[in-house]
């Protein structure tokens, strides 16, 4: 699950949280604390996020394609 959370994060639009839901099965909290602690503190990676006109925020990890 870890893998195919960070390939979507990885994608050049990054991705939602329900995305996220969708391909994890996990629960929101969940997904946020995967985001905080599995992506940024274990991987290390630069987590990014931004809101889209519609106000759906996307999260994206810039360069970590091939993973």
């Amino acid at each position: 699950k870890t893998q195919v959370c960070v390939d979507l994060l990885a994608r050049r639009s990054g991705a939602t949280l329900d995305e996220l839901m969708s391909a994890s099965g996990w629960q929101a909290h969940s997904v946020r604390g995967f985001l905080s602690g599995t992506v940024k503190k274990k991987l290390g990676l630069a987590l990014t996020s931004t809101r889209d006109d519609g106000g759906v925020r996307h999260y994206h990890v810039p360069g970590v394609a091939g993973r």
